[in-house]
C-alpha cells in the first residue's frame, strides 16, 4: 500500500560519548491522504522521534520518509507541526502569531489577513484576536498553535501530544475540535498519544510501538463509527484490546 506519508525502513540510532541508543528500528509506516493516524507508545518508545523525522527536524540514521512520494530532505512545505509545547511568540499578539508562518512563506499580506480570520473564526478564536499569548488559557494556545499550523494549507499536519498537558475537560473539548477540523479539511494528521482513549477516539488507524528501541508492534484499523461513546461497548473492547498490545504483560492494568 502507499500512502502520502511513507516511512521506509526507518531507523534513528543517537551516539554519545557514553555509547549509542536506538531509539528507532525498521520502522514501515504508510498513511493515507486524508487519513487520521495515532502514533500510540509508552514514553521513551521513539514516536516523537519518528514525528520529528518526518517533520524534517531530525534526519534518520537508516531509511528514508517520503511525503507525497518525494524523498524527504528537511521541512517539507507540505506539513506542519503542532507540538506539546504551542511554541507562540509571547510579544505577538494572536493574530500576528497566526499570520506568522504565511509571511515566512511569502504569503501576500492581504491573503494572509483572509487565512488568518477564517481560521480563527474556525478555531474559535475571532474575539481574541489582539490578546497575547499570556492572557489565554492553555487550551486556548493550543488552538492558536493548531489555527498557526493550519494557515500554510498543510497536505499533513504532525501533532506530537499537542492535548498532553491540559486538563481532562479542555482536552476533550480539543480533540471534539480536532475532529471536526480534520472532518472540513481532511488533511492527513500523523498524531502522536501514550493516552490509550485518545487514539480511539481520534484515529482511523492506531499504530502501536513497543518499547525501546521502537519498532512497530501492530497497526489496528478502528472502524468504530463517529461520534465515538467512550462508553460505549466497542469503544471500550478496543481499549482493552489496545492496552494488551502496549504492554501485554501487565494484563490489562489501566494506562490511559
Amino acid at each position: 500500500m502507499s500512502g502520502f506519508v511513507s516511512c521506509l525502513g526507518l531507523g534513528k540510532t543517537y551516539e554519545s560519548g557514553s555509547g549509542s541508543v536506538e531509539a528507532l528500528r525498521s520502522i514501515d509506516l504508510e498513511c493515507g491522504a486524508g487519513a487520521f493516524v495515532c502514533l500510540l507508545g509508552l514514553s521513551g518508545c521513539g514516536k516523537s522521534t519518528l514525528l520529528q523525522i518526518v517533520a524534517g527536524l531530525e534526519a534518520p540514521t537508516t531509511g528514508s520518509v517520503l511525503i507525497g512520494g518525494r524523498e524527504l530532505d528537511g521541512p517539507s512545505p507540505l506539513t506542519s507541526v503542532v507540538f506539546q509545547d504551542h511554541g507562540l511568540f509571547p510579544w505577538m499578539t494572536v493574530r500576528k502569531n497566526v499570520a506568522f508562518n504565511m509571511k515566512a512563506a511569502g504569503v501576500s499580506a492581504a491573503e494572509r489577513e483572509a487565512r488568518a480570520a477564517g481560521l480563527l473564526a474556525m478555531t474559535g478564536l475571532d474575539g481574541f484576536v489582539d490578546r497575547y499569548p499570556h492572557e489565554l488559557s492553555g487550551g486556548m494556545r493550543q488552538r492558536v498553535g493548531i489555527a498557526r499550523a493550519l494557515t500554510t494549507r498543510p497536505k499533513a499536519l504532525l501533532m506530537d501530544e499537542p492535548f498532553g498537558a491540559l486538563d481532562a475537560q479542555t482536552r476533550g473539548h480539543l480533540q471534539e475540535e480536532l475532529l471536526r477540523i480534520w472532518e472540513s479539511q481532511r488533511t492527513t494528521v500523523l498524531f502522536v498519544t501514550h493516552s490509550i482513549d485518545e487514539a480511539v477516539f481520534l484515529a482511523d488507524r492506531i499504530v502501536v510501538f513497543s518499547p525501546r528501541p521502537g519498532r512497530i508492534s501492530a497497526v489496528v484499523d478502528v472502524d468504530l463509527p463517529r461520534p465515538r461513546d467512550p462508553e460505549g461497548a466497542g469503544f471500550m473492547a478496543l481499549s482493552k484490546e489496545l492496552r494488551h498490545k502496549l504492554v501485554p504483560d501487565l494484563h490489562g492494568a489501566p494506562l490511559g
